[in-house]
């Protein structure tokens, strides 16, 4: 009955503003999130009352807990404050019936805050349906997830557990409030004997992109430090927006998984928008590039070594997504096991569902092999680069199809051949090497030998190559960032947002007054869109306030331009364009009274990190509406004519837009 309950408080969030045709106008677009129902006075004060008070108890923690182990169970309890906190501050009350909702919340997190001050926390060893949170080294902000726990389980000390990762359907009020409640109700759709089930928030409506992307990676790592899992039993499932989200994590981390079970969705975005939006895109050089980074059509070969039973219910026009990754694995010689549900539109059918669950089961039972004989792998960007003990250190084009097709021939070679590719490391973590301890690894990389130390008696293995002069050599280590493109420094703009980022406001006043405006009420957008779209609250300081310790640890976001930012004016010098009276970019002159620069590079107080200039993530109002829309709008920079007034889809006219090689230079 609770997996029934839960199962409809789901389906009636993602039935209640489906996207369709009607989404197609870029000048008429409805909100995302929409507005909420109006909360009497009376409500309002007495939720705002718990919510101070939750806050005040939250706050005398903080400071009692700080340095102790028990301050990481604090967002424990803020997921509670903020679920209501966020719902009166943002007017994301959807249904009166959501009113004792959120005072059940505001006692729940009572209740957590008195057990931590007493040094207990029950629910971190309770069984059944427990709701957790963890503090994301994005924002800083606290996420919530849903982890259900099998009866018998008794702690860290238990057997490892399988477990299967959930990603929800399209939501547009899915708020913390009714996420949270919901995943107290049930653990969902489907539910392993024996097993966990972690249903993950997402960051909301963005089908786990982008931070909602990370959002997967953080809470599976919150759950596998806190509970005793088998990393070889962790599976991927989700459906509807969720099933998209399943094909990209199955793509993107083909070596994190022993199953993927997507069902309907979305695998790409242009076939799937004409299909069920009826909409037609026409990309230009560089937005096709960019359709790279989501479309999973493109990444087919990568699920060679990932089992994979997708479903589609028959009359479902969603089924378009299993139907085009079907045509694209059978060109790489991949037959598709695709479980249709008779007579079935956008829903499991029982029968269909139960074969999904056995095939997976079966799947799940052998377990995933962490050190296959050979491993096919495809990418477009290093911030996809490992597949179990390939991991592609650099590229020569990004954005262009590389690959590595790599096989263990014996106890003593290794053979690999690849494509775009011009840096590479093999690596075989303790107890999994197969090779010999005893004899020097031979590795044929592209038809070169290359003789290798041999395994260490822990049996592991590492190796380094990289290009030189066109010829594979074997080196020391990958190269180091601000040098070329490498992994978590690759691009493009939206990239600087999957890790640890801090906004950084100018506090002078521009010499161009378009700049001036255009860059407060981007600045401010970006800042109230991060939180509505990536559900957070972003870090931000003043260009005067920034330490060492800011440009050391994070990605800086900076407004503004030389004149008006202290920090843009320290590195302007330092970065590939030039910025005076005049705007030049790859050779390109604009006036810089009316023309902005958006921009990603290397940091040059720090080349570890990205600075960016002038941009929060680059999708915009119009693609809120279908998730398929939800991708990188821009590339590595742009300049932006700024008598154009931004509107729906950009933030004003593009006057020119493209990627930096791979060494961060204009070609």
């Amino acid at each position: 009955m609770r997996i029934l309950t839960a199962s409809l408080f789901f389906a009636s969030v993602l039935f209640v503003l489906a996207d369709g045709p009607q989404d197609n106008i870029a000048e008429k677009v409805r909100p995302v999130p929409p507005e909420g129902v109006m909360v009497p006075a009376e409500v309002r004060a007495d939720l705002q009352k718990g919510v101070d008070d939750l806050g005040k108890q939250i706050a005398i923690l903080k400071k009692s807990l700080a340095g102790k182990p028990q301050a990481e169970l604090l967002p424990d309890v803020e997921i509670f404050h903020n679920s209501v906190r966020y719902a009166l501050a943002h007017n994301e009350f959807y249904d009166v019936k959501e009113f004792p909702i959120a005072k059940k919340h505001l006692q729940l997190g009572m209740d957590r805050a008195k057990s931590l001050a007493e040094g207990k926390a029950p629910w971190i060893t309770a069984t059944g349906l427990v709701v957790r949170g963890y503090r994301s080294k994005i924002d800083n902000s606290v996420q919530p997830y849903g982890i259900a726990i099998p009866a018998d389980y008794t702690g860290m000390a238990d057997r490892k557990r399988r477990l299967d990762l959930w990603c929800h359907g399209r939501g547009e009020k899915l708020s913390e409030l009714n996420f949270v409640e919901g995943v107290m109700r049930s653990a969902g759709q489907f539910v392993p004997a024996g097993g966990m089930v972690l249903q993950l928030y997402g960051r909301y409506c963005c089908a786990n992109k982008f931070a909602g992307e990370m959002d997967g990676i953080e809470a599976m790592n919150h759950v596998e430090n806190n509970y005793s899992i088998d990393r070889n039993r962790v599976v991927i499932r989700g459906f509807s927006m969720g099933g998209a989200a399943c094909w990209q994590f199955a793509v993107h981390y083909p070596g994190r998984w022993a199953a993927a079970a997507p069902g309907a969705g979305f695998s790409e975005t242009p076939e799937f928008l004409r299909v069920f939006q009826k909409e037609i895109i026409t990309p230009n050089a560089w937005e096709k590039k960019l359709l790279h980074w989501y479309d999973c059509t493109d990444w087919a070969i990568n699920l060679a070594n990932l089992p994979v039973v997708a479903y589609s219910g028959e009359i479902d026009n969603q089924k378009q997504a299993a139907d085009i990754m079907e045509t694209y694995l059978k060109k790489e010689g991949i037959e598709l096991r695709h479980i249709i549900g008779p007579k079935t539109g956008h829903s499991y059918h029982p029968a269909a569902k139960k074969e999904v669950s056995d095939r997976i089961d079966a799947i799940v039972e052998k377990g995933r092999n962490p050190i296959p004989k050979r491993i096919r792998f495809s990418t477009y960007t290093l911030r996809y680069n490992q597949m179990l003990w390939v991991q592609v250190d650099l590229l020569k084009q990004h954005w262009e199809k590389a690959l590595v097709d790599a096989e263990i021939v014996d106890s003593k070679t290794i053979k690999a051949s690849t494509t775009n590719v011009e840096g590479l490391t093999l690596r075989m973590p303790s107890g999994l090497c197969p090779l010999d301890v005893t004899q020097k690894t031979k590795v044929i990389l592209d038809g070169v030998e290359i003789t290798c130390d041999a395994p260490q008696s822990d049996r592991s293995w590492v190796a380094h190559f990289r290009k030189e002069n066109n010829i594979w050599k074997l080196v020391t280590a990958p190269t180091a960032p601000g040098e070329r493109k490498v992994h978590g420094l690759s691009g493009p703009i939206d990239d600087a947002f999957m890790d640890s980022f801090l906004v950084v406001r100018p506090t002078g006043e521009s010499k161009n007054p378009k700049v001036q405006a255009w860059v407060k009420a981007e600045m401010d957008r970006s800042l109230d869109h991060w939180r509505k779209q990536f559900r957070g609250e972003a870090r931000v300081k003043n260009d005067t306030d920034v330490t060492a310790e800011d440009i050391k640890k994070n990605h800086l976001i900076l407004w503004g331009d030389a004149s008006s930012n202290k920090l843009i004016a320290k590195i302007a010098s330092k970065l590939p364009v030039q910025w005076g009276s005049e705007l030049v970019v790859n050779k390109e002159k604009f006036s810089s009274s009316d023309h902005a620069l958006i921009m990603i590079h290397p940091n040059p107080e720090n080349p570890g990190k990205y600075v960016v200039l002038n941009s929060g993530f680059t999708f915009r109002d119009y693609d809120y509406l279908n998730n398929a829309r939800q991708i990188a709008k821009l590339p590595d920079y742009a300049v932006i004519d700024l008598n154009i007034a931004p509107n729906a889809r950009f933030p004003g006219k593009v006057k020119t837009a493209g990627f930096f090689n791979d060494a961060w230079k204009f070609e």
